[in-house]
């Protein structure tokens, strides 16, 4: 990685540690007064090799870095769902959930930092997900016990 690409990333992950950043113009217009000229492509790059995603704080989106995701507490992922999730059906030893466009990742962080013993692994899309699940069985409970969060 280049020395600039560093700093700005470094930077980049300070911006959206310690500030509410909601989109992409908001944080090239802080890298901008802070000297670092930066398009939007590369800006949308940086923030992929960061692990940065989209979560909702007091009722607005706003960006986080993976470790302020796993550090938070447990009742993130009933929220996370409540806010994010559209739908859940069990489909084999997986269950499959909808979140709105680009969300996916938000969801599938909550769920492997959530200590569900029935979660193996999860693989995201953009706006769907697979839970892989031991069993048939461990798969419907599952769907059930998310989908009563969503209520």
């Amino acid at each position: 990685m280049t020395d600039l690409k560093e700093r700005r990333q470094r930077t980049i992950a300070e911006l959206i540690r310690s500030n509410a950043l909601s989109s992409q113009e908001d944080l090239a217009d802080r890298l901008g007064s802070l000297g670092f000229a930066a398009t939007q492509a590369t800006i949308s790059r940086d923030l992929e090799q960061l692990g940065a995603v989209k979560i909702r704080r007091d009722g607005q989106s706003s960006y986080a870095l993976p470790e302020t995701a796993r550090n938070a507490p447990s009742p993130r992922l009933a929220t996370v769902l409540r806010d994010w999730v559209q739908s859940i059906e069990p489909a084999g030893t997986m269950v499959v959930i909808r979140t709105p466009p680009g969300s996916a990742h938000l969801v599938g962080v909550a769920l492997d930092n959530s200590d569900l013993s029935e979660i193996v692994g999860t693989i995201c899309g953009d706006d769907t997900i697979f839970v892989a699940c031991r069993s048939v069985a461990e798969a419907a409970a599952l769907s059930s016990k998310l989908g009563g969060e969503l209520q």
